[in-house]
C-alpha cells in the first residue's frame, strides 16, 4: 500500500506503507544510530515525534521481548528507506512490521531519508503527517498546520505513571544499599536497570507527585529522568526540584537536566534540529576525554542564563558547543543531557551512575 508523508512547509514524500494504516502527526526529526530502533521506538522521550531513521535498511534483526525501554512504542510515526521483510536474530519473535501494526503507529518506507536528513538540517526540524488515506494533499496540509505543536505544550503527562510504583531489584535484599526517589518525566527502563544493578532500591514516582511525598519515602537521592517536549511547561516540576535542592543528592538526565536548569534559575531553548543517535562527541572538562553519547533532545539548557556563582559546567557537545553536563557548586546535584545509559548506544558514560552512588554514601 502507498503513504504519503507531508512536511508542514508543503514538502511531498511518497512511498509504502510500513506498520498501521492511518494517519499520523508529529514532529518529524532524525536520528543517526546504525542499530536500536526498538529501544528508538519504546523511548518515551520520543513521544509525539515521527523518528526517520539515517541507517538506510531497517527491521533485518527484528522485534525481541526485551530491548524494550518503556511499557510500549511512544513515538508518533516511523521513516525509512529500506524495510527488510527478513528478520534474522535467534532473539527475534516478530517483525518490526507487526510490532508497528500491534501498536497501531503508522510508518513510510521507501523514501529518500538522505533528502528528508538535509531537508531536516538545512530548515529545521518541523511538523509531519504520514498518512495511508486518499485524502488530497492540500487538504491533509492544512490539517498539519492548524494541529498542536511541539513547543509550549506539557506532553509529559502522557508518558509518567499514574501511581508509584517499586522496581523490581537485580541484586539480593540484603545487598540493597540506597533508596532512590525516581521522577518519572517518561524513564527509560535501562536506568532503572543500572540503579538497580548497583545496588538501589528504586520507588518510581509521577512527575507531578509533590516534593514531600518523595521525602516521606526517606530516600538516600532524588533522580530526575528523561522525557519528552518542551521542559518550561513542566512547571510543577520545576516547583518540586527547587524544593528538593540541598535536601537529598540529585542526579538528573535530558528533560532531568532541564528541568533542574530551571529550577536553579537558567533558561532553556529549542535546538534547529536536535540531538538524536547513537555517536554524538561529549568534552568532560574535567578529564579532556571525548566520550561517544547516545542522545535525544530537541531543547537544551542556555549556558549563559545558569548562575555562574553557583553552577559549574562539566561536559560540553563537540558538534555545536551546546551545554551537556553541569553540577552545582556546593549542593549535591549534577545533570547531563545525554543518556549515559545509552540503550541503544556506547557505554562510555556510565560512570555517572557511580557518581551519584557516592554521591549518597
Amino acid at each position: 500500500m502507498k503513504a504519503r508523508l507531508i512536511l508542514s512547509d508543503g514538502t511531498l514524500y511518497e512511498g509504502l506503507s510500513l506498520g498501521a494504516q492511518g494517519t499520523t502527526i508529529g514532529e518529524v526529526v532524525f536520528n543517526t544510530a546504525m542499530t536500536g530502533y526498538q529501544e528508538i521506538l519504546t523511548d518515551p522521550s520520543y513521544h509525539f515525534q515521527m523518528i526517520c531513521m539515517t541507517y538506510p535498511q531497517i527491521g533485518n534483526y527484528g522485534i525481541n521481548a526485551t530491548d524494550v525501554e518503556s511499557r510500549k512504542i511512544f513515538a508518533a510515526g516511523f521513516i525509512i528507506r529500506e524495510y527488510s521483510p527478513v528478520v534474522s536474530n535467534w532473539q527475534a519473535d516478530r517483525s518490526l512490521d507487526d510490532y508497528l501494526c500491534h501498536y497501531g503507529i503508522v510508518g513510510i518506507s521507501d523514501i529518500d531519508t538522505r533528502a528528508l536528513t538535509r531537508h531536516l538540517r538545512d530548515h529545521g526540524a518541523q511538523m509531519g503527517l504520514i498518512t495511508t488515506g486518499e485524502e488530497p494533499t492540500e487538504v491533509l496540509l492544512e490539517r498539519l498546520n492548524q494541529s498542536p505543536k511541539l513547543v509550549g505544550r506539557d506532553i509529559v503527562t502522557n508518558v509518567t505513571t499514574e501511581a508509584p510504583y517499586d522496581w523490581p531489584p537485580a541484586t539480593p535484599e540484603g545487598k540493597l544499599r540506597y533508596r532512590v526517589a525516581v521522577y518519572d518525566f517518561g524513564v527509560k527502563f535501562n536506568i532503572l536497570r543500572l540503579l538497580s544493578e548497583l545496588g538501589c532500591q528504586l520507588r518510581v514516582f509521577p512527575a507531578s507527585a509533590p516534593a514531600e511525598e518523595l521525602l516521606a519515602w526517606e530516600p538516600d537521592g532524588i533522580f530526575l529522568s528523561n522525557g519528552p517536549g518542551d521542559p518550561e511547561p513542566v512547571t510543577y516540576a520545576v516547583e518540586n526540584v527547587r524544593k528538593l535542592l540541598g535536601k537529598k543528592p540529585i542526579f538528573g538526565i535530558c528533560l532531568g537536566i532541564q528541568i533542574l536548569g530551571l529550577a536553579l534559575g537558567g533558561k532553556t531553548r529549542k535546538l534547529k534540529f536536535g540531538h538524536h543517535g547513537a555517536n554524538h562527541p561529549v568534552k568532560h572538562l574535567a578529564t579532556g576525554a571525548v566520550e561517544i553519547t547516545s542522545q535525544n533532545h530537541g531543547f537544551v539548557v542556555d549556558i549563559e542564563s545558569l548562575p555562574a556563582s553557583d553552577v559549574k559546567v562539566t561536559h560540553i557537545n563537540l558538534n555545536d558547543q551546546t551545554l551537556e553536563g553541569f553540577k552545582h557548586k556546593s549542593l549535591r546535584a549534577f545533570a547531563v543531557q545525554y543518556h549515559p545509559e545509552a540503550a541503544p548506544g556506547p557505554h562510555d558514560s556510565r560512570y555517572l551512575f557511580q557518581q551519584f552512588i557516592e554521591d549518597m554514601k
